[in-house]
């Protein structure tokens, strides 16, 4: 696939060496053409950089690797608000959350997806990506290491499909849980994380390990 990355931090660095160790054609874009061109020398594997409106034109998927409060401005510097991304597959990994303690920023009952989506019309928004630290994505797939489960939420099938097969790419499973109707919740579960995290806590520890075919959880006898 032709895969346009907007950001140049460490999670598009991730993505971008999975994606194009498996074989997608990668463009990274970002505010800063030189940390663009540094980013795409690094990765290898025929990366390349562009102009933010450049790698998203003409691509199969597009991720936006930017933090919360730069969305806006790398939306409206593609075009995005004039129909740019109409039809395409765009994931959304932000987390619009304090640092350090997780709560969230966006006002109640609003997600930053659909938030995303209201700034990018016609683009088919992904909610995925965004409950593991970049160093996840740079584990070869196979490499012995348990496959995270990449929970999901999208509108469109299509789009759905292509992030599903891109999440297996980089060696994770992914899990649809909805509509961009339920994002807000997956956003929440981020929050929840990451303030255990900075409190010192594993994550891991507070979340039930269940078999797949155990639906019994919080039913009460």
């Amino acid at each position: 696939m032709r895969i346009g990355i907007l950001g140049t931090g460490t999670l598009a660095a991730a993505l971008g060496e999975g994606w194009a160790r498996a074989g997608h054609e990668v463009v990274i874009g970002g505010r800063s053409q030189a940390k663009a061109e540094e980013l795409a020398e690094r990765l290898g594997h025929g990366v390349r950089a562009a102009t933010p409106r450049e790698t998203v034109a003409g691509r199969d998927a597009v991720l936006l690797a930017v933090s919360w409060d730069g969305v806006e401005e790398m939306l409206e510097s593609v075009g995005a608000s004039g129909g740019a991304l109409d039809g395409m597959p765009l994931i959304d990994p932000t987390n619009a959350v304090v640092h350090g303690v997780g709560t969230l920023l966006t006002e109640y009952g609003e997600s930053m997806a659909e938030r995303i989506a209201g700034l990018a019309p016609g683009a088919q928004v992904v909610k995925a990506f965004h409950l593991f630290p970049a160093d996840q994505w740079t584990r070869p797939p196979g490499d012995g290491h348990p496959r995270a489960t990449v929970a999901m939420c999208g509108d469109d099938t299509a789009a759905l499909n292509v992030v599903g097969e891109l999440v297996r790419d980089v060696g994770g499973v992914p899990a649809l849980l909805g509509a961009l109707a339920r994002v807000r919740q997956l956003e929440e579960a981020a929050g929840f994380v990451i303030g255990l995290a900075f409190a010192g806590f594993d994550p891991g520890s507070a979340v039930p390990h269940l078999h797949s075919d155990d639906r019994r959880v919080g039913v009460q006898e």
